[in-house]
């Protein structure tokens, strides 16, 4: 079985209660389905859900090289010169990033609003990108686009290898045959 569900912003990737947030219990009422993968409880988007163990870990370990499909709105107008650094993979420290597909993006299409709202400044534009990594580490996207200079403000995963969204409004869920 393989379950595509769109996280809304808050939701914790467990089916275990949580004591300040709604969880995947609260969507998804289907026994024997784990996450193949996580999304922060601050990141929206395409979660993908089996009861298959081998498929899990085809989908989520970065050695099957699964690609990883963001949309990313980011404090700031990043430059080419900019977008280049994340193509050629950023040093965060304790690691360093593979190259990531990177460009720039109009705001998606039919987007959702997010409750609550993105923290907005008059004086300082936002722009979108899409970027497609491999990895998928602790927070990676958000630390590389930081690492540039230009935080994420939302962050929101579109696709894995050739599951999307599409047709997926927050908090639905649909079973893929």
């Amino acid at each position: 079985m393989l379950i595509l569900f769109n996280k809304p912003y808050g939701v914790v990737c467990q089916f275990s209660a949580h004591e300040k947030h709604q969880t995947l219990k609260d969507y998804i009422d289907v026994p024997g389905v784990y996450a193949a993968g996580r999304l922060d409880t601050d990141s929206e988007g395409l979660l993908i859900l089996t009861d298959d163990g081998s498929l899990q870990h085809r989908l989520s370990h970065p050695r099957h090289k699964e690609t990883k499909t963001y949309w990313v709105q980011v404090e700031g107008e990043p430059a080419e010169d900019d977008l280049l650094r994340l193509r050629q993979g950023v040093d965060l420290g304790d690691f360093v990033t593979q190259r990531a597909r990177v460009a720039r993006m109009p705001e998606p299409a039919d987007l959702w609003s997010r409750t609550p709202p993105i923290r907005e400044r008059k004086a300082i534009p936002t722009s979108w990108l899409q970027m497609e990594i491999y990895e998928g580490k602790n927070r990676q996207v958000r630390r590389m686009t930081a690492s540039i200079g230009f935080p994420t403000l939302r962050l929101i995963r579109y696709a894995i290898g050739k599951y999307t969204l599409d047709g997926l409004a927050p908090g639905e869920w649909k079973q893929q045959t």
